[in-house]
């Protein structure tokens, strides 16, 4: 069974990234640039875009965090990404979510200028992606598609059973599997809540991507033996014996399933650094496309 280990995936794309950075350095230009904007003080926000902004520091880029109080109103906000869609120096925004009740997360979405859109959400890059056309694509299919490179993973000519159908995720992630693509040519199967004869589905699958939001779904007897399975899945679950108070776990029963697939991704460390390791390739695009 090969443990498909994010952090050592994503360590190698940064070091390429990080390299690309000091060559642009080295020619007289200044390095990408993102903005993340964070709203209000939730625990799991603090610590995506507290790495994220870290990544940048060790790859090269520069980050700018924009710290907005939970009561901003929608006008507000939209005003702030307005300014950061017209700032010169900043190459790519992401707002993190999830945001305030008092604000619709499609219009702040829609407010992200497509050519800084480098969470991939916008329906002009969701588009563009549909079509095969040169795009931002959403950061964690992305770095899925990364790590199925960086591991050689074969894909083509086998199906493919995505479970969870979100923008972010699901959707996306079907696309690209189905895609004319080195990592892509899947015939791919999406499959959500109200699918009949789930198990039945996921037994015939050569991949399954688990992004449902429910720990410990798949279980062992729903995957045939060889299966590759990506766990995109990170749910804190109450644990009193730990530090924390708890623990994280994955759309997969890692221990019984592990005993069955050829490869399979931990969690943590294992799509969750290659999440970021999308975005920060997304950045650079973002720069290059701009900047010519």
């Amino acid at each position: 069974m090969l443990l498909l280990d994010g952090k050592a995936a994503s360590k190698a794309v940064k070091t390429t990234l990080q390299q690309q950075t000091q060559q642009l350095i080295s020619d007289g230009k200044r390095p990408p640039h993102l903005a993340a904007v964070l709203i209000g003080n939730n625990g799991a926000s603090e610590t995506y875009v507290a790495s994220k902004v870290k990544t940048c520091e060790e790859i090269g880029f520069h980050s700018t965090l924009l710290r907005l109080d939970e009561s901003i109103t929608e006008a507000e906000l939209l005003e702030k990404i307005d300014q950061l869609n017209n700032d010169d120096s900043i190459d790519g925004i992401l707002v993190q979510l999830p945001l305030p009740k008092q604000i619709s997360e499609s219009k702040v979405i829609n407010s992200i200028s497509p050519e800084k859109d480098v969470d991939g959400f916008h329906p002009v890059s969701v588009g563009r992606l549909v079509q095969g056309l040169e795009t931002f694509i959403p950061a964690t299919p992305y770095g899925m598609m990364l790590m199925l490179e960086h591991y050689k993973i074969e894909t083509k000519g086998k199906h493919a059973v995505v479970i969870g159908r979100s923008n972010i995720v699901g959707r996306p992630m079907s696309v690209l599997l189905s895609s004319n693509l080195l990592y892509g040519n899947c015939t791919v199967t999406i499959t959500h809540s109200h699918t009949p004869n789930l198990a039945e589905i996921t037994r015939s699958a050569d991949i399954i991507v688990a992004a449902l939001g429910r720990p410990g779904f798949v279980k062992a007897d729903m995957v045939k033996e060889g299966a590759v399975i990506l766990d995109v899945g990170i749910t804190r679950v109450p644990d009193p014996n730990t530090a924390k108070g708890y623990r994280i776990q994955g759309d997969v029963d890692f221990e019984a399933v592990s005993q069955k697939a050829s490869a399979i991704t931990p969690v943590p460390g294992g799509v969750g650094p290659m999440t970021i390791a999308g975005l920060m390739k997304n950045t650079l695009d973002a720069y290059t496309r701009r900047k010519g």
